[in-house]
């Protein structure tokens, strides 16, 4: 593995790029909006320049990583001679196959290509290419240069030498590699979302407010952050998207998105992306939200 490419330059994207970039991967940074790009390298930039004040790097080593990032705007230059593409784009299984339909078009036939979706059957992303012994899930958690843990998930074609040179490959990383199996929301999100789902479901049944089903998490499970307000951080419309694949794949009711998580992501209320989701992030106010506004 020499040059990897990494589609969607978002939360996810950027981090996957960080992290590469700094293991002394030439990476290219797809996005087909130069402005996500642009802030994408704003964001590996800021936390790199944490890491150089907390003397965790050396600044040599953060102008290294920076200088291994380049950015595209076009798919077909941007996977041009890679030997690994990274897909982290929007959690949508029509917008995913669209871009593993084009790169099998466009990628090399030993290219591997990897989906870090977090709920999505890497079995149906695979059978959209002619080669799905080629395609994996390798699902980082964010923000992906701090967490440790990748998803490594095994489509029903996958190979074994693709399978393992990928586990080797999160290894280099610095990363910790779990091998799970192909199922809707695999092992992390299958048991996540619906514990994020019943705190949502219990602030809109009245059981208690956002601080309080956050703070008996947070110091009676020694979470180190309350479920409502993980929530906000991953996204309250990427958790919905989450449990509406969960809910399909199962056909149970149990997977069923909270009316009050529906309605929120219907309103915009999408947590620390858009200013405010259970928490009021634009006025730095860890304020609660009224369920009543959203019921």
């Amino acid at each position: 593995m020499k040059t990897i490419a990494v589609i969607g330059a978002g939360t996810m994207g950027n981090g996957i790029a960080h992290v590469f970039a700094q293991n002394e991967y030439p990476v290219h940074l797809i996005d087909i909006s130069e402005t996500a790009l642009e802030k994408g390298r704003a964001t590996i930039d800021k936390n790199l320049d944490r890491m150089v004040a907390k003397s965790l790097i050396t600044e040599e080593v953060k102008m290294a990583t920076l200088n291994r990032i380049t950015v595209f705007t076009d798919l077909q230059e941007g996977v041009t001679g890679v030997d690994l593409v990274v897909e982290a784009a929007t959690e949508n299984l029509e917008i995913k196959l669209d871009i593993f339909k084009n790169l099998d078009r466009l990628c090399g036939a030993d290219t591997i290509l990897a989906t870090n979706t977090s709920s999505i059957s890497v079995t149906q992303i695979a059978a959209v290419t002619q080669k799905p012994e080629k395609v994996i899930g390798m699902h980082f958690m964010n923000p992906v240069p701090i967490m440790k843990l990748v998803e490594i998930i095994r489509g029903y074609n996958t190979s074994d030498e693709v399978t393992q040179t990928i586990l080797e490959m999160a290894e280099k990383l610095g990363k910790t590699p779990t091998e799970v199996n192909d199922y809707p929301g695999f092992v992390a999100n299958r048991i996540l979302m619906p514990m994020i789902n019943e705190a949502i479901e219990t602030l809109h049944h009245g059981v208690a407010g956002v601080l309080e089903i956050d703070t008996v998490m947070k110091l009676g499970m020694a979470h180190p952050m309350g479920p409502l307000q993980l929530a906000d951080f991953i996204g309250l419309d990427v958790c919905l998207s989450i449990l509406k694949v969960m809910y399909e794949g199962f056909k149970n009711p149990k997977y069923a998105p909270n009316p009050l998580l529906v309605n929120m992501v219907a309103a915009g209320k999408l947590g620390v992306k858009s200013g405010e989701g259970f928490y009021d992030y634009a006025t730095s106010r860890k304020a609660e939200k009224l369920s009543k506004q959203f019921a």
